[in-house]
């Protein structure tokens, strides 16, 4: 089977999407994926037996996503890729990645009437509530939480089946939507075998954190993902640990802050931000660590999904702090 995934941002990196996309081909099926590009000299490329189709993009693109279900300009943009994608690639089967590019693809597939699954890596209505820009004008008045959430909804029934990362998530979407326990199937975070038989190890990292005791925290650092908690812990557990190191793998819109607790605690000896890295370096922090965390906030959303990090970091048979 020809199938067509629907990614509305860049490619790679996305460890459950290239997961997913991988065992399915192993079944011996062919996916396509279609993702986003901001570069004009990015080019298809097949990867991991992937085939991935980039579609140009731009800033003004990306803003109005977060408009989605506001107004209708992010939803027709793509509604014509997605379109021009399913149509040239012979697609028989979609299968949608989060909600966001959602409504575009179910009306791009108005007159294929191509079967669709509908792949929630997150509740995403509820993570909206989280973000800074919900918080302040103009955010707060232009994008509903409230309005997304029904839509989601709307695209659970629309859908020939649901995926989601957990089976509380299921329990949550079948008792808010009434749907079939059949319709929805549970596809989690794990990683692949190949993500720690196959690591190749950068000892530099490793040689470079030998004599410290590394907490380390992978992946996205919005405030949300409780970072500063860590970094506050840090006042005490260096008299415990003089040796301590907290080492921040990841990005985000508001590492400015982060920085800024680090600068008025005097821990800048204690905290190394390592920017986002690419994923093949993840098992080299992993064993260059002492202990993993993930001290995310407690959220409707947190509650029900397991983080890609958690599976990555036990992998490699590591203390978890959760």
């Amino acid at each position: 089977m020809r199938i067509g995934m629907i990614l509305d941002k860049t490619f790679p990196p996305d460890p459950r999407v290239e997961n997913e996309a991988i065992s399915l081909i192993k079944e011996g099926h062919e996916v396509f994926l279609f993702c986003l590009k901001y570069n004009k000299s990015e080019r298809n490329i097949l990867i991991n037996d992937i085939q991935v189709k980039r579609y140009q993009s731009n800033m003004l693109e990306y803003k109005l996503s977060a408009l989605a279900y506001t107004f209708p300009f992010y939803t027709n943009l793509m509604k014509r890729k997605t379109g021009h994608f399913l149509t040239k690639y012979k697609i028989e089967t979609i299968h949608i990645h989060d909600m966001r590019i959602a409504e575009a693809v179910f009306k791009a597939n108005k007159i294929l009437k191509l079967p669709t699954v509908l792949d929630l890596h997150d509740n995403m209505p509820e993570i909206m509530k989280l973000y800074a820009h919900l918080q302040k004008f103009p955010g707060k008045q232009l994008i509903s939480p409230k309005k997304w959430k029904q839509k989601e909804e709307e695209f659970i029934h629309k859908a020939t089946k649901i995926i989601t990362v957990s089976q509380e998530f299921i329990e949550e979407v079948i008792g808010r939507t009434k749907i079939a326990r059949d319709k929805i199937v549970l596809v989690p975070n794990t990683v692949h075998q190949s993500f720690y038989k196959e690591a190749k190890i950068d000892n530099s990292i490793v040689e470079a954190y030998k004599n410290d005791f590394v907490i380390l925290y992978l992946g996205d650092t919005g405030l949300r993902r409780g970072l500063q908690t860590a970094i506050e812990s840090l006042v005490i557990l260096k008299e415990k640990i003089p040796n301590v190191k907290l080492v921040i793998v990841g990005i985000s819109s508001t590492d400015a802050v982060l920085k800024q607790q680090v600068i008025d605690l005097k821990l800048e000896n204690y905290v190394d931000f390592q920017g986002w890295q690419d994923v093949s370096l993840f098992p080299s922090y992993i064993l260059a660590s002492s202990v993993c965390i993930s001290p995310l906030h407690r959220n409707i959303q947190h509650d029900v999904a397991y983080a890609n990090k958690l599976f990555q970091y036990m992998s490699f048979g590591k203390p978890v702090l959760v």
